[in-house]
């Protein structure tokens, strides 16, 4: 059982590190809210090995990873209080063990890869970084159909793995000297490295940008398309999720696709409103698609914006 001291060791981690998702999280019911700190918790663990521990050499931060995943499957004993509690969630809802793997196995290409050049390069990337989240929350919810909803919660994840790739574009190629924005499309438009290492918002960055908003959106429609398979004291707090994170476009859109010159950042008091409408909504329709269509970022459809949205012309999808 996940003692208190567990618990509000993995709620610190994520208050702390996960602002937007932390907003969202404290909608949920108890029952998915106390493991849902722990599961975020372990990805923080994780992910602070390849973004947090940089002055450990390649090979150091290899060796952590296989520790904290044999520990995560329960091979292994820990004396970590995050991995402990995530042990005893991963038993307790019956976490798949391929998802966990796949997690890792994420983490570890950023030890090993900095450049993405295809879509399907990131997508596979997303998969393990995000997507798997997603299914892993699905076990701590207890969904009746998980089959019928697994393709919405990987959307979903992908979906705001591709939000947070698009918000910190500076951050990942000063902090981690990485790109996520796929090889094919910043070619396409003409952007070279040199450019964004120089945080230099030319027109053809604004209009890679602006694809691949366009691209991540496609995915907030397919996941927010399975909230309804979710248990009904859950649904809220994943759509507002999904407010929350696709809110980041409407910031990006209002910069014209410069987050090079500083990152766009969601205000507490901005998030409180999109709560406040996105309840007002819920209310009197209870149907999630039809109030992230009223409430989100998100345009109803690719064509919703009109071409005049893509600096430089018409996006091409690889």
């Amino acid at each position: 059982m996940v003692t208190d001291r567990q618990l509000r060791r993995s709620k610190t981690i994520q208050q702390r590190t996960g602002r937007t998702f932390y907003f969202a999280t404290r909608l949920l019911p108890e029952r998915v809210r106390h493991p849902t700190y722990v599961l975020y918790a372990f990805f923080r663990v994780a992910d602070e090995v390849v973004d947090g521990a940089t002055d450990l050499p390649p090979e150091e931060q290899r060796e952590r990873l296989e520790q904290l995943r044999a520990e995560a499957l329960g091979r292994r004993e820990t004396d970590d209080p995050v991995l402990a509690a995530f042990q005893e969630v991963r038993e307790e809802y019956a976490i798949p063990d391929d998802e966990i793997v796949e997690f890792i196995d994420a983490m570890l290409t950023d030890i090993e890869k900095s450049r993405y050049e295809t879509y399907d390069e990131v997508e596979s990337y997303v998969r393990g970084s995000a997507a798997a989240v997603g299914v892993m929350m699905q076990s701590i919810m207890g969904i009746e159909d998980p089959d019928r909803a697994q393709p919405h919660a990987v959307a979903l994840g992908e979906a705001f793995q591709l939000t947070n790739f698009l918000r910190d574009v500076r951050e990942d190629i000063e902090d981690h000297d990485r790109i996520y924005l796929p090889g094919t499309t910043r070619e396409r438009h003409g952007v070279t490295e040199a450019q964004i290492r120089r945080c230099d918002p030319t027109e053809g960055f604004r209009a890679a940008m602006a694809e691949e908003v366009r691209r991540a959106e496609r995915r907030y429609r397919t996941g927010v398309a399975g909230i309804e398979f979710l248990p009904e004291d859950c649904q809220f707090a994943v759509l507002y999720a999904a407010v929350l994170y696709a809110e980041y476009h409407r910031l990006i859109r209002a910069r014209d696709y410069d987050v090079l010159t500083s990152p766009p950042e969601l205000s507490t008091p901005r998030a409180t409103w999109l709560w406040a409408k996105t309840r007002w909504h819920w209310q009197w329709s209870g149907d999630p698609e039809t109030v992230f269509r009223k409430v989100s970022a998100v345009p109803d459809g690719d064509d919703a914006s009109g071409s005049a949205e893509f600096p430089g012309g018409t996006p091409h999808v690889d």
